[in-house]
């Protein structure tokens, strides 16, 4: 009936951006802020602030096993963090492939404005202002391939991967072939625990101490 359930306050700017994980226990929400805000989508309470960026956070989005969350900023970073600690497992920089672009410019070309994960949660892309759509493998750590485009300000991967769409400030929406990746049984193991194991569950399982840390994530 298009009634409003409830209102998260806490932001003190515009809401950029939302991302609700795949297992719906939490919701993080960008409003250009040095910190990200995320909240539990049980009680609708403030679970706490993600502390880290040293500019605007313009978005997010949750990893498919709801175990990792990206936020983008326009310090031309992507932390990756650990939803359920709080903890920062990594920082992916955008270093500029013309770095003359930048020479004079009171805009840092390489700032943020969207990140998302690929539907099998093995790859990022991001979209920033130096005109280039960027895809990153996150076992790498690095960018994988580029392509260029101009006033860029949105991307998403289609939901069997292989494709991405972005959304320009010329009211285009392009579409984009992107790598796709054969998921290893490690993987995909992982991703069908961490559906619904959260960090801390599998911190306290009887298992191995790597075995415990390729689950979170703290290493690949």
């Amino acid at each position: 009936p298009g009634r409003q359930v409830q209102v998260l306050t806490g932001h003190v700017q515009w809401v950029y951006c939302c991302s609700i994980s795949p297992d719906c226990r939490m919701l993080c929400s960008a409003a250009g802020e040095k910190s990200a805000l995320l909240w539990s989508m049980r009680s609708y309470a403030l679970i706490r602030r993600l502390e880290g960026h040293q500019s605007s956070v313009v978005s997010c989005d949750f990893s498919p096993d709801s175990a990792l969350l990206v936020t983008a900023s326009y310090d031309a970073c992507v932390i990756m963090w650990d939803p359920y600690t709080g903890e920062q497992l990594r920082t992916l920089r955008h270093v500029p492939l013309h770095p003359g672009l930048e020479s004079g410019s009171d805009i840092h070309t390489s700032s943020l404005r969207s990140v998302c994960f690929s539907p099998e949660g093995l790859y990022l892309a991001t979209v920033a202002d130096d005109r280039l759509l960027r895809i990153w493998a996150l076992e790498l750590r690095a960018p994988v391939a580029f392509a260029p485009m101009t006033n860029g300000l949105c991307c998403m991967y289609f939901p069997h991967g292989g494709f991405i769409a972005t959304g320009t400030r010329d009211g285009h929406v392009q579409f984009w072939s992107a790598p796709r990746a054969l998921a290893s049984l490690k993987h995909l193991c992982r991703r069908a625990l961490r559906t619904f194991l959260t960090t801390y569950q599998v911190l306290a399982l009887p298992i191995p101490r790597k075995l415990k840390e390729f689950l979170t994530y703290r290493s690949f």
